[in-house]
């Protein structure tokens, strides 16, 4: 047994109740595409579990069709910006210790304005981006 760092390796949870270790953390879509592919067999039940820093407003706005995803802060301030299908928007400022849950199918995207550390437990499977344009929130 040893510990290991969630930011460099992310862990998959998968059917049977399984934990899986990932290869190296590379940030690439790459990385993601290899994962769904390892993966492919847990379907929607699968979870993807990382840990991200960030300083600055995500340059994309993701949504997830398959599951719910959840963002836990660890660190600092983060402002979660969710779009619901209705084209209304909503903004939730987390602290340490904070959640929100990202709904099935609802665009979202976050800002920081100094360092801070999120937790992420994500349905991964069909995973969409969009470029992200000022958010005036």
């Amino acid at each position: 047994m040893a510990a290991v760092d969630i930011a460099r390796y992310p862990v998959h949870l998968g059917l049977g109740a399984l934990a899986e270790i990932e290869p190296a953390f590379t940030g690439s879509m790459s990385w993601y595409e290899d994962y769904a592919q390892r993966h492919a067999v847990d379907g929607a039940e699968g979870r993807l579990v990382t840990a991200h820093r960030f300083d600055a407003p995500w340059t994309m706005w993701e949504m997830h069709p398959c599951g719910d995803e959840v963002v836990l802060c660890i660190d600092g301030t983060i402002v979660v910006h969710q779009e619901q299908p209705d084209g209304s928007t909503a903004s939730l400022t987390l602290e340490r210790g904070q959640y929100v849950i990202n709904p099935r199918g609802v665009w979202h995207t976050a800002d920081a304005d100094g360092p801070a550390t999120a937790l992420f437990i994500t349905a991964g499977m069909g995973t969409e981006h969009r470029p992200r344009q000022r958010l005036s929130a």
